[in-house]
């Protein structure tokens, strides 16, 4: 059973500057919230609770603000400020203390997931013993992502980053889970062309090994990569569009904590006052 998760954080951001240049992306609103409750929130629907989040250097404190270390979430948050960024997989060599023998989980702080089945998929990912699976979806133009081929019983045959021809339109996406060797695998990548480590590499390693599963998003199953401006305002959009039909918040921290039995009323309404008088806290009102 995975029992820690990683979101990823850093990075320069520079598709969407100026906007980046002095707040990171992951604290941008996206709708009515920062991004970082976005993959935050999918951590949490799969029961995670211990969660390490990797921040560039020099901005921790922005961090901190959002989601102090006491606040009353149920969860156990830690963070690594990292240098410069060198690639996915260095999340794991940057938290080799943090995973320690256990396996773990990855989500990008820029992804955005939603879907009916998601929280039942994510429940069946957690328990992975042995190997990776990787999260993917259909997508129209599958030669902008990394791309893998499956077979009749989800095992990846085959991963290539921006393919030139065609293999399949199923694009990786931004959310791992791993078993303890990742930290192993990790240390032995080289470095690219990019001067980083690829994820395609260390993916491939277990792939090799016949030790790659994948998990569809499925029909109806919404993934958004939000590094662009445009990506960015589509999924605000589509968020916004859900939210306001439908009268529930999507990664609603404190909603998931609650029903996960992570905290009770006390804790909701110690949020409400973190929060203010703003719309999140009417929200959480309504909720008790």
């Amino acid at each position: 059973m995975i029992k820690k998760g990683i979101i990823l954080a850093g990075g320069m951001g520079t598709r969407m500057s100026p906007l980046t240049k002095a707040v990171n992306k992951q604290l941008l609103p996206l709708y009515d919230k920062p991004l970082i409750y976005y993959p935050l929130s999918v951590l949490m629907l799969a029961g995670i609770r211990d969660i390490l989040i990797i921040v560039n250097k020099g901005q921790l404190s922005q961090f901190q603000k959002i989601l102090p270390k006491n606040n009353n979430l149920g969860l156990n948050i830690q963070y690594k400020e990292q240098l410069k960024p060198r690639g996915l997989p260095e999340a794991f060599i940057l938290g080799e203390k943090f995973i320690g023998k256990d396996n773990v989980a990855l989500i990008l702080g820029d992804n955005f997931f939603y879907g009916q089945s998601f929280t039942l998929k994510l429940k069946g990912c957690v328990k992975l013993k042995k190997g990776a699976t990787v999260f993917i979806h259909p997508v129209k133009n599958p030669n902008l992502y990394g791309v893998a081929k499956i077979n009749s019983q989800n095992k990846v045959l085959k991963i290539i980053e921006k393919p030139k021809k065609y293999i399949s339109n199923l694009a990786v996406t931004g959310l791992y889970f791993f078993d303890n060797n990742v930290v192993k695998y990790s240390k032995t990548l080289k470095p690219s062309q990019r001067k980083e480590i690829e994820i395609t590499d260390l993916l491939n390693i277990y792939r090799k090994k016949n030790n790659l599963n994948s998990e569809m998003l499925g029909r109806g199953g919404v993934w958004l990569d939000t590094g662009s401006i445009e990506d960015f305002y589509s999924a605000s959009n589509f968020i916004s569009t859900i939210e306001n039909r439908q009268g529930f918040k999507i990664a609603c921290l404190e909603e998931i904590s609650l029903k996960n039995k992570w905290i009770k009323i006390k804790e909701m309404k110690n949020q409400m006052s973190f929060y203010g008088n703003c719309e999140y806290s009417k929200y959480l009102k309504n909720l008790i």
